[in-house]
């Protein structure tokens, strides 16, 4: 059998899950990103191809930087913020091939609480 690592099996399931969700104008993909030491969300326009909204463990208004659950749910309460700032409430919601679990869990349930509709 050939030996399959976790990036190769999480970018198929990405690839996967990006042929089914478009992100508009008017309900952009929210994104979401994991390395090793950060983590990424944005509002992407698909149809335009740019990003509307971002946010990261890299802004300057987290104080504590580490890609933990507790940093994704504040990463999802800047999101939303920013989001509501630029009148966007609906978004659809690309987990980036990584499973409906821990970080991405926190980073979506917060993101919903301060208004993110999805």
């Amino acid at each position: 059998m050939a030996h399959q690592n976790r990036k190769e099996v999480r970018n198929r399931v990405h690839r996967r899950i990006r042929r089914k969700l478009r992100g508009t104008a008017e309900r952009p993909r929210l994104a979401v990103h994991f390395s090793n030491s950060n983590i990424y969300a944005q509002l992407i326009d698909d149809d335009a191809g740019r990003t509307l909204v971002a946010a990261s463990t890299l802004d300057k208004s987290l104080e504590k930087k580490a890609a933990n659950m507790e940093t994704a749910a504040k990463i999802g309460e800047l999101i939303a913020t920013r989001a509501a700032g630029s009148k966007i409430a609906d978004v659809v919601f690309d987990r980036g091939g990584h499973r409906y679990h821990g970080k991405v869990k926190a980073l979506a349930d917060a993101a919903r609480e301060k208004g993110l509709k999805f």
